[in-house]
């Protein structure tokens, strides 16, 4: 049976949005979803209207397809900017002359739903804001030394939605679970083609932009105007989130991005970071990062083995060498670091091939854990001004002095 999802319509003067048929066993449901499980955009904009309070929710941009783009904001602003670009703090080994007289401030963002179809970093953000706003995640449980975490951090900056238009475009809150078989997941996230056929990963980013009416769905990864954030046409025509997202990393000059997806490989399907394509002085940063981040999972028991030298070694080289991490980092210096999560709505296997379930209280503990251990390395460590080129920024008697 195939369901029809939609009509034809314009949001906001945007472009008339396609109308899809996808099968109706694809949009089962739970028959009881978690309170803490919140992934539509329209719960997300009632939990964020109810809790935030010590925080401010920030419109920063407009999407494809006409929907408006949130951040929360925490703490104070880096604030003035410094002497040069970053691509010139660089070039003179001076990386704070770029981050301005408050070099030393210490700026943390989470970005999540990059693709609109995986939830758990979308889902972990959303417990993070409530951790931040009352000591405790949604499922009632405290985070002490990420409150404490915190107090050390002069900035926090949360996007729980970047793309929009993928999340609005699957009406499932949440995915049942379906063993092993990643056939609908795979199909909600990277569409399929007129015909039913999945279109598939990695083949879906061979079209971009994807044009909608040659799919039976087009899947959560493009925005409405067909295009993958992740693999966007960053130094050419980018899109209206990619640009939102520039002006806002412009703006606060953070140090340290965690960019949240789901999609670990099915066999030993645990969660991690990748090692992001950058400047190759920030990789020790990114080395005692994954060793502290990937040490706790183990510790916590969400990796495949008690064996660091397994767990918590991280990986030799970038497995993206063209993303929207690296321009990231070329744009404003932030190091920004993939993490990838199980999904909830499929299980893989351990090192050894036996099938690992990962609950959805479990995948949100994961999350609250990466964030925890990312904001006390950042905390502990300094960020981008102490990582690398630590000189100090010019007075404003030495500007302009020499050419």
């Amino acid at each position: 049976m195939i369901s029809s999802l939609g009509s034809e319509s314009t949001i906001n003067g945007a472009a008339p949005q396609l109308s899809y048929a996808i099968p109706a066993g694809h949009l089962r449901e739970p028959e009881q979803i978690p309170a803490y499980w919140i992934t539509a955009l329209e719960d997300i904009s009632r939990f964020l209207d109810k809790t935030v309070r010590k925080g401010a929710v920030e419109t920063i941009g407009v999407s494809a397809g006409g929907r408006e783009i949130v951040a929360v904001c925490y703490g104070t602003p880096r604030g003035a900017n410094g002497t040069t670009t970053f691509s010139g703090s660089v070039g003179c080994n001076n990386v704070p002359a770029y981050f301005g007289p408050n070099a030393d401030s210490k700026v943390y963002m989470g970005v999540g739903g990059i693709h609109g179809s995986e939830y758990e970093g979308i889902v972990g953000l959303i417990n993070l804001i409530a951790v931040l706003e009352t000591g405790c995640d949604l499922k009632g449980r405290p985070w002490p030394q990420i409150t404490t975490a915190i107090h050390g951090l002069d900035r926090i900056v949360i996007i729980p939605v970047l793309n929009v238009d993928g999340r609005a475009r699957i009406p499932v809150r949440m995915e049942i679970h379906r063993g092993e078989d990643e056939s609908v997941h795979s199909y909600l996230t990277n569409g399929a083609w007129a015909d039913g056929s999945c279109i598939g990963w990695p083949a879906c980013k061979q079209f971009i932009p994807l044009d909608h009416a040659l799919t039976q769905f087009p899947g959560g990864y493009p925005n409405d105007a067909g295009v993958n954030i992740q693999h966007d046409d960053f130094m050419g025509n980018p899109q209206p989130e990619t640009r939102a997202l520039f002006a806002l990393t412009a703006r606060e000059r953070p140090d340290l991005m965690l960019n949240l997806h789901t999609g670990v490989p099915p066999r030993d399907y645990f969660q991690r970071m990748h090692r992001p394509f950058m400047e190759d002085a920030l990789g020790n940063a990114f080395e005692e990062l994954y060793r502290r981040t990937h040490t706790r999972l183990m510790r916590e028991g969400l990796q495949g083995t008690n064996n660091p030298a397994l767990e918590a070694t991280p990986p030799p080289k970038s497995c993206f060498p063209c993303n929207l991490d690296n321009a990231l980092n070329l744009h404003c210096g932030v190091m920004s670091v993939l993490v990838e999560a199980p999904s909830h709505g499929f299980s893989g296997t351990n090192r050894e091939g036996i099938p690992v379930l990962h609950t959805p209280d479990r995948l949100v503990d994961t999350q609250l854990i990466c964030h925890e251990e990312a904001m006390r390395f950042l905390r502990d460590t300094g960020g981008r001004a102490h990582w690398v080129g630590g000189k100090r920024p010019l007075t404003s008697s030495e500007r302009g002095i020499g050419s």
